[in-house]
């Protein structure tokens, strides 16, 4: 159920902006949702059992996180996708499951799986994602950067037809900041700005720590949560940054959708220069 706004959690305190999943065998699904396009579930397969579902008018990325599974899909089948045991071991594979699509999932081993999704009206046919066509890097430099996979950008994969979605992972070392400068996309204004809601889905490794996520926008909100193991930033506008604690690496799906695929952000004004040391630290070896 969708929730506008403010919501309050099982808890007792009000939460805007983020949520911590339940890890239940089968579908979990957001307990609420302020965004208007981007939705996320997380379904946990033991061996042999299925998943069936209907992507309706909404194109579905289905990163797996951990295992293997095979995918049916519209009379197309995906025997043993996946590999890696969790998503600290290597690249994801993925499977896009277009609009209009009947799918069912066999867990071949005992599998998780993020279901990322927006709104579409692309006729295409499903495809996988194989981990030679993810695009890596590292974003920033000395304690805020952070590597990354690009698994379905315009930019890195543009042979990869998707109407809205944009998704990819981002690894945050041991007290590091990542998305840093905080950098918001809410309008459509290219090539400096474009119009995105953002989600962000957490593991942590050691999967007993912690991270912590600062949210703010120009409306007065501000907010600070404590990233858990399988929590989530859901993000319609506003600035946003993350850092891991000392100890513990964050990963986070980092998945994008709005009018268009073009990707542009703004950062904070008041600490947008940091960018501007990036190419020194490096040269420095940092």
């Amino acid at each position: 159920m969708r929730l506008a706004q403010s919501c309050v959690s099982p808890y007792g305190a009000t939460m805007k902006y983020h949520a911590y999943l339940s890890n239940e065998p089968g579908l979990n699904t957001l307990p609420y949702n302020p965004c208007s396009l981007l939705d996320f579930s997380l379904l946990r397969l033991a061996p042999g059992e299925t998943h069936q579902g209907e992507s309706g008018g909404r194109e579905i990325l289905a990163i797996l996180l951990g295992g293997k599974a095979a995918f049916d899909i519209n009379g197309s089948r995906f025997e043993n996708v996946g590999g890696r045991p969790n998503v600290f071991a290597g690249k994801p594979h993925s499977v896009y499951i277009p609009a209009g699509a009947s799918f069912t999932i066999t867990a071949t081993s005992a599998v998780e799986i993020g279901l990322t999704s927006a709104p579409s009206d692309l006729q295409t046919a499903p495809y996988v994602i194989e981990p030679a066509q993810v695009a890596t890097g590292v974003w920033g430099a000395a304690n805020f950067s952070r590597n990354y996979h690009q698994i379905l950008t315009l930019a890195s994969q543009p042979e990869l037809p998707a109407r809205r979605l944009i998704v990819g992972e981002t690894y945050t070392p041991s007290g590091n900041w990542s998305t840093y400068p905080p950098h918001k996309h809410q309008q459509d204004d290219l090539p400096r700005q474009a119009y995105h809601e953002e989600m962000y889905y957490f593991r942590v490794s050691p999967n007993d720590g912690f991270g912590i996520c600062h949210y703010y926008n120009e409306d007065g909100e501000e907010e600070n949560f404590t990233i858990k193991d399988n929590s989530i930033h859901m993000m319609p506008k506003g600035y946003h940054t993350v850092v891991s604690a000392p100890g513990y690496t964050t990963y986070y799906i980092w998945f994008l959708a709005g009018t268009q695929r073009v990707q542009g952000a703004v950062d904070d004004p008041n600490v947008g220069w940091v960018n501007r040391t990036v190419a020194m630290l490096r040269d420095l070896g940092h």
